[in-house]
């Protein structure tokens, strides 16, 4: 890329005329890191000694025994630590792809036999979709209220990166609001603190109907590593309905525009 002094003379043309160039789409698709950490899979059934080691380690208690005797991992607990695989990795392997997002809190638990998929379109690709189902429902932007009950503001990050350069949701027609008088979508992260239980259930009771409720997160979605104690309610779908869950700690934008969609579809 060439140069030039923009002020050569008082003459426009020069200033105007000045060699730089902004390139229009300086990422066409918005690749994720080879180490992000994102969803946990089984490389293999994990021994009876590999099952009892990573109940004891996983900090939040992901990984449980069902009903059936089935070995499992709940990626609405998991925050990604890396204890389970750094342990075991011939058993495990966390992924740089994001837990998929889901409509109901138990499709969040994935069994060690199965098999799971995710989305794999690009963020522009959802985006775009999303755009088109949010003209389709509403002929109009989508506003969103969204409201911390106690995070560690990791969740934050990422929704603030939302309106980047780089993601700039807004071109999809999507908003942030201030009032949730005005707000189509509650979006909550942390996992809902006693000192937050009656000011979410507020905000909620403020939106309009039809509302949408979005639980950002590990921590709203199980209570995360803050667990559910004499200080948390371990999760918002304690409080409110909650219409999808977003896993991660934290999830990515990617993750998260991915949810807004599901969001949407359900409302169909």
């Amino acid at each position: 890329m060439k140069i030039h002094n923009p002020i050569k003379n008082n003459h426009k043309g020069d200033i105007l005329d000045n060699s730089i160039y902004t390139q229009k789409d300086p990422l066409s698709e918005i690749l994720i890191p080879q180490y992000y950490r994102g969803r946990i899979v089984f490389r293999a059934e994990p021994s009876q000694h590999a099952k009892e080691m990573l109940e004891d380690i996983c900090p939040t208690k992901a990984f449980e025994k069902s009903q059936m005797r089935q070995f499992s991992v709940d990626h609405g607990k998991c925050i990604t630590c890396g204890k389970c695989s750094d342990k075991f990795p011939e058993f495990i392997n966390i992924e740089n792809k994001f837990a998929r997002s889901v409509k109901n809190r138990d499709s969040l638990i994935e069994i060690s036999t199965g098999e799971k998929t995710i989305s794999d379109k690009p963020y522009e690709e959802i985006g775009h979709d999303l755009k088109n189902k949010i003209q389709k429902l509403f002929g109009r932007s989508l506003a969103i209220r969204q409201i911390d009950a106690g995070s560690c503001n990791g969740c934050e990050i990422e929704i603030t990166a939302l309106n980047n350069p780089i993601y700039d949701i807004e071109r999809f027609g999507i908003s942030f609001v201030a009032s949730p008088r005005h707000a189509d979508v509650l979006l909550v992260t942390g996992p809902a603190s006693r000192n937050m239980e009656i000011a979410l259930k507020r905000t909620y009771d403020a939106m309009p109907d039809p509302k949408i409720v979005v639980a950002v997160g590990a921590c709203a979605c199980s209570g995360g590593i803050f667990g559910d104690t004499y200080a948390t309610t371990g999760g918002i779908d304690k409080i409110v309905p909650v219409d999808v869950f977003i896993p991660g700690c934290p999830p990515r934008p990617q993750a998260l525009i991915y949810g807004l969609f599901l969001a949407l579809n359900k409302k169909i």
